[in-house]
């Protein structure tokens, strides 16, 4: 019964979906190439918060827990697990504060109204995961632009995401190198749970009446760590200890 009761909603999802993201694909360029990058940041914040909502429409809770004070005057480098592509309007826009930008793969910059543009305007990074010689260096430029500006880095280390919420090992070059190029940034570590679950059926039709949450994890001083494979560690099993399936 729930899941045929899925067909319809999902239909209606995808509806409010695409909606949001043909609305905003003109506002976006209009704001970055009219008034320019606060402008169009702007424009992306509503986007994430309208994105959310249209989650509702599948019974789709989203809970956030942050207890702490994080500062906007140091870089961040968010790292979370990878359970789909609904962890990442929350990330977006309850940190939004921090200026959140992604690295992402390289097919993401074409073809996605709303999604590509800002990829490819709003700061993030697109890396081709095949190609070393293109992805090291544009990780490179982006942890020196990170801290630079004092904006947030979110990174996914387990590369692609989870199909039924089991954490993969993390692949730590990429994130070696943003550490590597962001000495003064704090990291800081989310733990995502139940996103998995929209896509429990595939991609059509999707999960309903879901509860994703998001906790976040005491912020870590990279200055701290002399030694950055006890950090790397640490970070992989505060991530993963939090996960709980069910």
């Amino acid at each position: 019964m729930r899941k045929l009761l899925a067909y319809p909603l999902t239909i209606l999802y995808f509806i409010f979906f695409g909606t949001c993201l043909l609305f905003f694909h003109p506002i976006q360029w209009f704001c970055f190439n009219v008034f320019g990058y606060q402008a169009h940041k702007k424009s992306v914040d509503a986007l994430q918060l309208c994105l959310m909502r249209c989650l509702h429409v599948l019974g789709t809770r989203i809970s956030w827990d942050n207890p702490h004070n994080i500062s906007t005057k140091k870089p961040l480098l968010i790292v979370s697990n990878h359970q789909s592509m609904y962890d990442i309007s929350p990330i977006m826009w309850y940190m939004r504060k921090h200026h959140v930008k992604f690295v992402s793969k390289q097919e993401l910059g074409k073809g996605i109204p709303s999604v590509s543009y800002n990829l490819r305007h709003g700061g993030s990074v697109l890396i081709d995961r095949k190609n070393p010689r293109q992805a090291l260096p544009a990780m490179i430029k982006f942890g020196e632009y990170l801290e630079s500006t004092n904006r947030a880095g979110v990174i996914f280390p387990e590369g692609t995401r989870s199909k039924d919420g089991h954490p993969k090992p993390f692949k730590t070059k990429g994130l070696e190198m943003l550490i590597k190029k962001m000495p003064s940034a704090l990291i800081v570590p989310v733990t995502v749970n139940n996103s998995w679950k929209m896509l429990r059926y595939g991609k059509f039709p999707m999960g309903i009446g879901n509860h994703i949450t998001f906790t976040v994890h005491k912020p870590m001083e990279i200055a701290n760590f002399t030694d950055k494979h006890v950090l790397l560690s640490t970070l992989e099993k505060t991530i993963t200890d939090a996960i709980c399936i069910d």
